[in-house]
């Protein structure tokens, strides 16, 4: 049974709450009271009222229960924080592994491509030190050829002179010719040694041929390829050729081989790492290297063919040092076409033009000169046997189907 309110009148609320108080003989802390009236005051005590409140003590029992039901309520509630924080927790761990699924193919792709760009970096840069080096030797070369074509003019003009102050020094010409000709051979400077080939015995090739081919496994594995890789060495001229099979080789070709271009500077690097000489790397796909020397062999003729027509210097599309390479050894033995090389890398390019001599005048434009002046005054010039026989015979009709062949024959040629 509850207790029951017993009602207080008091002047103010505050006496009234203590006389309760004292009447239930608890503290105020225990007292459950219920406020009917407050007081008031009046105007000069007119109108004024007392303070009436109902009290009574607080049952023990009812505030242990109240006490009892806020733990409880708030152990629900923590309770249900940590559930909703692990299913947060799981739901989180679930989506982490989702984009990590998703980036470990992502990441590979862009490690191939940092790759890509640190292969390009190294064979720019490897590029430039051979122009350099190629810019400074001609320039050496160069210098020294000027240098002995200035002695070769002092001593021409000395024999000239000494030529007409007597007779007998045209007996002793060819003998200072010959001397001359062994003081150049002397001065002329020495031939660039090749790098050695690597004396290796059967174990350290097939270690060498095992590197190339675990180096190339992996790389091709970070790029989800199936490659077919077989290697040869040649211990006569220490080239090992690497040969690669799979499908969708176009990749590893790239634009114009620098993707294959690239490869083959990486295994030199590896391969030559800790050999004494030098290994030099062939690597290859479907026969990509052949085809791509012969195009330019062809592209070569073609252009000499056209310089030699229109008297004008071409330049080629720029090129790596191995496609020059071939352009320069196609024309190396042209009697009347000089190849060089001009621009930085990667612009580098080879031009061809007309061979030159000491005075810079054309070696083709003079021979053909003397053959077009022998021609004419054999047609109908007055030395001949009569001008009109001459005009006759270059106004007939088989001469006229003669020079249209010709021109057909030219026009062919520069279509190819």
């Amino acid at each position: 049974m509850s207790q029951e309110y017993i009602e207080i009148t008091e002047k103010t609320l505050e006496e009234a709450i203590t006389t309760a108080c004292r009447k239930l003989s608890v503290t105020s802390d225990r007292l459950d009271y219920v406020v009917i009236q407050r007081e008031k005051s009046g105007f000069l005590g007119i109108g004024a009222k007392p303070a009436i409140i109902k009290a009574r003590a607080k049952v023990s029992s009812q505030t242990a229960q109240a006490i009892l039901d806020d733990v409880l309520s708030k152990a629900e509630k923590r309770i249900q924080k940590e559930n909703t924080a692990k299913d947060n927790s799981k739901e989180k761990d679930l989506k982490e592994k989702n984009t990590k699924e998703k980036s470990i193919s992502a990441d590979v792709k862009k490690k191939v491509e940092k790759k890509a760009e640190k292969i390009e970096k190294a064979v720019k840069s490897e590029n430039k030190e051979k122009e350099k080096a190629e810019k400074s030797e001609q320039k050496d070369r160069e210098k020294e050829a000027k240098k002995n074509n200035k002695k070769k003019n002092k001593k021409a003009a000395s024999q000239k002179k000494t030529l007409q102050e007597a007779d007998t020094s045209v007996k002793n010409a060819p003998e200072a010719a010959a001397a001359a000709e062994k003081e150049a051979e002397k001065e002329a400077p020495a031939p660039k040694k090749k790098a050695a080939v690597p004396q290796l015995t059967d174990e350290k090739i097939a270690e060498i041929k095992k590197t190339a081919n675990t180096f190339l496994t992996d790389v091709f594995k970070a790029m989800d390829m199936d490659v077919e890789i077989s290697e040869d060495y040649q211990k006569d001229t220490g080239v090992l050729t690497v040969n690669m099979e799979g499908e969708d080789m176009g990749v590893l070709i790239g634009k114009r081989g620098q993707t294959l271009d690239s490869l083959q500077y990486l295994v030199s690097l590896v391969v030559n790492k800790g050999v004494d000489g030098y290994i030099h790397v062939k690597a290859d796909t479907e026969n990509y290297r052949e085809r791509r020397k012969k195009t330019l062999e062809n592209l070569a003729k073609n252009i000499a063919f056209k310089v030699k027509r229109t008297r004008q210097p071409v330049a080629l599309e720029p090129m790596n040092p191995y496609e020059r390479r071939i352009i320069h050894s196609s024309l190396q033995n042209e009697k009347y076409i000089t190849t060089y090389s001009e621009g930085e890398e990667p612009y580098r390019k080879v031009v061809v033009a007309l061979k030159k001599d000491e005075n810079g005048v054309e070696l083709l434009k003079e021979e053909r000169f003397e053959k077009g002046g022998r021609g004419r005054n054999s047609r109908g010039g007055k030395g001949g046997r009569g001008g009109r026989r001459g005009r006759d015979f270059r106004g007939s009709k088989n001469n006229s189907r003669s020079s249209e062949n010709t021109e057909d024959n030219s026009q062919n040629a520069d279509a190819e």
